[in-house]
């Protein structure tokens, strides 16, 4: 199951404060660190997919589009959207 969007923030705070106290020999060559940062960045993108994917689900369904129509967008079965998105509407 896919971490919650508070849980990928954290995670990735938590990334850059210990990138912040980590000695550069402990990573390895500078690149190493940036690696790292950019690993952080990319969970902090991925909260934020996933933010507008919720919002532009419950716009579908605020515009009548079935838990089905919507699972054929998302890859996964109409059951697994719904639990994942929520259960309001149709």
């Amino acid at each position: 199951m896919p971490r919650t969007n508070e849980q990928l923030e954290q995670a990735a705070a938590e990334a850059e404060a210990w990138l912040d106290r980590v000695v550069p020999d402990e990573l390895g060559p500078p690149e190493g660190i940036a690696d790292f940062r950019r690993v952080a960045a990319a969970m902090t993108h991925l909260g934020e997919a996933e933010n507008k994917l919720r919002d532009m689900v419950a716009a579908a369904r605020a515009n009548g589009y079935s838990w089905g129509c919507i699972s054929l967008v998302v890859g996964v079965s109409k059951q697994a959207a719904r639990e994942r998105f929520g259960t309001t509407g149709r």
